[in-house]
């Protein structure tokens, strides 16, 4: 089957494997053949060579029914999302904690959920197509329940259920104190997709403490590039993404992306679209971006939204598709740092997302461009508002 047109499948398989379907399209239709296209992103392969990954992407959609408290949370066959965030990772635990934490609903990976119902009752949730049932699998695997029970109760497959143990299994490894946070644990744990705070939160620590132990232990990650082609063939597309692979710790010989001397701006995007932030703001980045080319500043987008404009590997000079978290956010400012000068960042056209961040942008000595953080806490914090009102004596 082949539908000749551009949908919202078409537009994710195109940010998951960077392979310009919409403009291959276009070309196609007014009478060229693929073999007579070049690939974009290699320069040397033709348009018929099929996109090949090397990595694990992961989509997840975004709901909101929360927001309407009278609608039942089920998933059925009309569309009840109101965003998605996608993530990439070179494993399916590290690709799918790195989706959930981008989903900004207030997860860090695959968390625990409240649970106060019975052993009956849990297994009718199990039942159900709800939006946190991949939650629900988690808490089922963690009170021990077999992997082909859930699947018989959930119908999916076995290697999802699998991969998910790996999770919740790790995690118990985490919880005993006994064990020591060393080296290689924290390799193994990072490889599956736990965020430092994620791990803090199961040790019973701060994220701070976690960072300095992995700092000084020195493992940080590595940042891989989409190339539609698996490293086959040579690549100079700057569209990528970050990974812990187990060995490249030592070195970053495993890294691709390779700071220029330039001078440059990053810039954060809004994250998945929702109630209240949708897709005004993702063009304010967009037009950010193409004024910062225009003054010979190099751009760098940050976001992990597969909707926007912001997430083709054109729009800027660079593209890291990420979750838009501190620590994401600032192992990227830490990689642009080390060669060319980091002009600052820019985190007043993502809407609420960023403006999250600038305290720890602030604290890490990265400097805010445009709008001072104490300038926006000033304007969302009701309380120094109505005394800044009183003291200019403005009613």
């Amino acid at each position: 089957e082949m539908n000749p047109r551009v949908s919202r499948s078409s537009a994710l398989a195109s940010k998951a494997t960077g392979f310009p379907i919409a403009k291959i399209a276009a070309k196609l239709a007014v009478g060229f053949t693929l073999d007579e296209l070049t690939n974009d992103i290699t320069k040397t392969t033709p348009a018929s060579f099929e996109p090949t990954i090397d990595y694990i992407v992961t989509k997840i959609p975004r709901f909101a029914f929360e927001k309407f408290p009278g609608t039942e949370p089920l998933l059925t066959t009309s569309m009840k999302s109101v965003g998605e965030a996608m993530s990439i990772g070179r494993t399916f635990p590290e690709s799918l904690q790195k989706a959930l934490r981008s989903m900004e609903t207030g997860f860090n990976g695959l968390d625990k959920i409240k649970n106060n119902f019975s052993k009956r009752k849990n297994f009718h949730l199990l039942k159900q197509n709800s939006p946190d049932k991949i939650f629900r699998i988690a808490q089922a695997l963690r009170s021990g329940l077999s992997i082909e029970k859930i699947q018989q109760i959930t119908k999916y497959d076995k290697w999802f259920i699998e991969q998910l143990k790996i999770i919740t299994d790790t995690e118990k490894i985490l919880k005993n104190k006994k064990i020591p946070l060393n080296r290689e644990l924290l390799i193994r744990v990072k490889s599956l997709g736990f965020s430092d705070k994620k791990i803090a939160e199961i040790r019973g620590s701060e994220e701070k403490i976690v960072k300095k132990l992995r700092e000084r232990l020195k493992v940080s990650p590595i940042f891989k590039r989409v190339d539609t082609c698996a490293s086959e063939f040579p690549s100079t597309t700057s569209y990528m993404y970050s990974t812990y692979e187990e060995n490249a710790f030592s070195q970053i010989k495993g890294c691709e992306s390779k700071p220029s001397q330039k001078k440059k701006v990053i810039i954060l995007g809004g994250g998945p679209n929702r109630i209240g932030q949708g897709i005004e703001f993702d063009y304010c980045c967009v037009h950010a971006s193409y004024a910062l080319k225009q003054i010979g500043i190099e751009s760098i987008m940050v976001n992990c939204n597969p909707e926007t404009v912001s997430t083709d590997y054109d729009t800027s000079d660079k593209l890291y598709f990420e979750p838009l978290t501190e620590e994401d956010v600032l192992e990227i400012a830490k990689k642009e740092k080390s060669k060319g000068t980091l002009l600052g960042i820019i985190v007043q056209f993502g809407g609420q997302t960023p403006l999250k961040l600038c305290k720890a942008l602030k604290e890490s000595k990265i400097p805010i461009l445009g709008t001072s953080p104490d300038a926006i806490d000033l304007a969302e914090d009701r309380k120094r508002f109505k005394e800044l009102l009183l003291k200019i004596n403005l009613k």
